[in-house]
């Protein structure tokens, strides 16, 4: 089923909703493959989809138009969930010419055999007529990829923002009014977080470069097309890119026999006051997504694990190399953990949490086999500590 975002211009792409998996990403509610076809004097397709949904965009797309009649596909970033699709499309539409910005050209070409393929290379600021419409190019580099581009229709205030503003969500419904608010954003901040998180600077000048841009209407990529919520998003993509922290202590641990999580219920006692959230994550008991997306927002971090072979446990250790890959800022911090006749879990997490820049708050709280009483006195005042911090965090600037 096409559906109509503006008189000739359709949404063509696919619904994937059996991923569970995007390369670690935990898709719980699955994802879309956005594409969209605009019918002018000329035709044009904004992006592709991935390659095993070929078919079944040629197949919507060919129910709009003759796919001979198409004179422009757009690609607008090329990861193989967008371009995947490609050479398939072009074989379709024989005669399409690519349009693209050089990079995003060069990165293709290390993919697929182009060679045969008609491509024009825009810059940015660069326009195309299709007739009563044009499209207008911005290059937005590393968001998320070197090649990234957004494409702009200004006469109907509508902006193709590739992988932008979007969600991993499998919806039967296209429009985030139609759909539960709460549930979007909560995936819209998931996206953000393990895939945009890395590049806040970046997307920060992005969304400054379309600052003086009128918007009605933002076509992401993957998941709802944003038209009655524009100002919820992007104050939430603006909070991000800034690392506006709320008022929230997370303990994220692993244990063995207990020893480690009975510290790390004495830390989340302490944080625990009113104004605060404060939460326990164990770490096996949950996943790398939606612990990313829990320490986006969070001012204070609290990570235990009790020694293992002389290191911290390998899912604490997990975490905190995709934590680091992801470059969440500005967050206080410190170390626990217990251990036998061997140090070396919660100096371990010292170092990693020092080496991302977070402000540790301590020395690593250790516990010789079991806590003692004097020692989960000393978490809890650690989570007081977190909690005042929490409390007084300001955005990094």
């Amino acid at each position: 089923m096409n559906i109509t975002l503006r008189e000739n211009i359709d949404w063509v792409g696919a619904v994937d909703w059996n991923i569970r998996d995007f390369h670690s990403y935990n898709t719980e509610r699955g994802t879309s493959y956005n594409a969209y076809l605009i019918r002018d004097e000329k035709t044009a397709l904004i992006d592709a989809v991935k390659a095993p949904f070929a078919k079944e965009l040629l197949a919507k797309a060919a129910a709009l138009c003759d796919l001979d009649k198409v004179d422009y596909v757009v690609c607008n970033h090329a990861e193989l969930d967008h371009a995947g699709a490609l050479p398939e499309v072009l074989e379709a539409m024989p005669n399409a010419t690519l349009v693209c910005d050089k990079k995003c050209a060069n990165e293709l070409a290390a993919h697929f055999d182009t060679s045969g393929w008609k491509i024009q290379e825009v810059a940015d600021g660069d326009s195309l007529s299709l007739g009563r419409r044009t499209l207008r190019f911005f290059t937005s580099p590393m968001v998320h990829w070197p090649e990234s581009m957004f494409t702009y229709v200004p006469e109907e205030k509508l902006l193709f923002s590739m992988d932008a503003f979007g969600q991993h969500y499998a919806c039967g419904l296209r429009f985030d009014d139609e759909t539960d608010m709460a549930v979007v954003m909560q995936e819209a901040k998931t996206y953000y977080a393990n895939i945009g998180m890395p590049y806040a600077k970046p997307v920060m000048q992005c969304i400054e470069k379309l600052s003086g841009v009128e918007v009605e209407m933002i076509a992401p990529s993957h998941g709802v097309i944003w038209r009655s919520h524009l100002a919820e998003i992007m104050s939430a993509y603006k909070d991000w890119a800034a690392h506006r922290a709320r008022p929230k202590v997370l303990v994220i641990y692993d244990t063995m026999w207990e020893s480690t999580e009975a510290m790390a219920r004495a830390i989340f006692e302490g944080a625990a006051r009113p104004g605060v959230e404060a939460s326990m994550i164990h770490v096996r008991r949950s996943n790398l997504t939606k612990i990313a997306t829990e320490v986006l927002d969070a001012a204070a971090v609290a990570v235990g694990s009790p020694t293992l072979n002389r290191r911290m446990m390998p899912m604490v250790a997990a975490t905190l190399c995709y934590l680091d890959g992801l470059r969440p800022l500005g967050k206080a911090a410190a170390a626990f953990g217990s251990y036998g006749w061997g140090r070396g879990g919660p100096e371990d997490i010292d170092k990693a949490l020092r080496e991302m820049q977070w402000d540790v708050v301590r020395k690593p709280l250790r516990a010789n086999w079991r806590p003692t009483p004097e020692t989960l006195d000393e978490c809890r005042l650690l989570g007081r500590e977190l909690a005042d911090r929490a409390l007084s965090r300001l955005p990094l600037e």
